[in-house]
């Protein structure tokens, strides 16, 4: 495992182009787009102000930057770097924009989601849809970028639009039995629509009949000895007699993220470490906070918002829960690697975490200073990760050949 230089960044505004080619990251009001092997700076744009977003097209020859403060957006080519596009949405003001699936047309949302705006970038028409509903996923296309779904909110009731990407016209319109649509989206052949209010619980469905197959709770002990439980333990620095300083100096005493730490498979019963939400606040995280299925399906990635240091592995093949690796720290991202399975975690801490079916492995990132990665991104190879902090990025380029799996040998005590 290796890592590049450390670059600049802000926002945590870093990704990589959908054919893998380039990667783009901000900053303040600069975008640089980089070769993803090499690195080095394939094109430098400069915006009218700070950069609050970035986007790819499905195609990577364009990439949109959002400056929400200045409610524009600007929009650039990799293949003709001296085009560019500015949208402007003036008083109505702008909250999230994107792509539609095609690359050449820009859905804006305004404040208050009053509308959508959508930008034709070859005709330069304008189309505009009512009613978009604040909430987590409002807006899904279908995988072959014929149809849209928006969650609308009208009269105190939630509906859901179908409009055709074509010319944008409505097809059809019916509303939801929900309390509070929270998101939508669709099925990966298109044929059906998926809508929810919260993901309080894990719940499998039956593709074909819809009915519930089985329900995933996070319960506080884990009992079963066949479930694998990875403790993240603090590595004690080895102790040479007669260098022993008192008081110990600053780098030695210095923050839990910057201490090396390793794997311990834990005996059950495993009591994990639980958070009580805080009721006396609107909206408190309860539930499951994060869910994502590995790129084969064989596994589900959990993280209980009342267990926030620990991501549970469920193994969808026997519907049972596979693994749990409790960190010393809150889990603050994870994301699939999208050729194999194999799941990397950050905790905001100096260090980045893989697992895979053979075991997991707690990696330090080199570096001078103390390199908190809040977010990752895998490139689609899978042959390299985007580790972000506050104000820096790197790449971690993995062994693909070997994997994780082959490469951890047996699980447990792995750095």
């Amino acid at each position: 495992m290796n890592f590049s230089e450390v670059f600049k960044l802000s926002s945590l505004l870093c990704k990589f182009s959908p054919d893998g080619k380039y990667l783009a990251s901000c900053v303040q009001y600069r975008l640089v787009v980089r070769d993803a092997s090499t690195l080095q700076t394939h094109q430098l744009y400069t915006c009218l102000d700070q950069i609050q977003h970035i986007e790819w097209s499905a195609d990577s020859l364009f990439i949109l930057c959002a400056l929400y403060k200045r409610g524009l957006v600007q929009v650039w080519s990799l293949e003709q770097p001296e085009w560019h596009c500015k949208i402007d949405e003036g008083s109505a003001g702008l909250v999230a924009s994107c792509w539609s699936p095609d690359g050449r047309h820009i859905l804006n949302t305004t404040e208050f989601h009053l509308r959508i705006t959508v930008w034709s970038l070859c005709t330069k028409s304008v189309s505009y849809i009512k009613y978009p509903k604040a909430c987590q996923q409002g807006i899904t296309f279908t995988r072959d970028g014929r149809y849209l779904a928006l969650a609308e909110r009208r009269d105190c009731k939630d509906y859901v639009s179908i409009l055709v990407c074509s010319d944008w016209q409505l097809l059809r319109h019916f509303d939801t039995d929900t309390q509070d649509l929270a998101g939508i989206e669709w099925a990966p052949n298109g044929c059906v629509l998926a809508a929810w209010d919260s993901c309080l619980e894990v719940r499998i469905l039956n593709h074909v009949t819809w009915k519930m197959i089985t329900e995933f709770s996070h319960p506080a002990t884990i009992n079963n000895p066949k479930i694998v439980v990875y403790k993240e333990a603090e590595k004690s620095p080895p102790l040479v007699l007669g260098r022993l300083a008192f008081p110990p100096p600053r780098a030695a005493a210095g923050p839990l993220s910057s201490a090396e730490s390793k794997y311990e498979v834990a005996s059950v019963p495993v009591s994990l470490q639980t958070l009580k939400p805080a009721a006396d606040r609107a909206n408190p995280r309860i539930g499951v906070g994060a869910l994502a299925f590995s790129p084969d399906g064989c596994f589900l990635a959990t993280r209980s918002d009342s267990v926030p240091t620990a991501v549970w592995i469920w193994d969808i093949r026997k519907l049972r829960l596979f693994a749990v690796l409790e960190q010393l720290s809150a889990v603050r991202c994870f994301q699939w690697d999208p050729r194999q399975a194999r799941l990397a975690i950050c905790t905001g801490g100096s260090k980045v975490y893989l697992w895979s079916p053979a075991g997991c492995v707690s990696v330090q990132v080199p570096g001078e200073g103390d390199f908190q990665v809040l977010s990752l991104c895998w490139h689609l190879s899978g042959d390299s990760l985007a580790l972000l902090s506050k104000d820096h990025f790197c790449l971690c380029f993995l062994e693909t050949e070997q994997g994780v799996g082959t490469a951890f040998g047996q699980r447990g005590d792995r750095t």
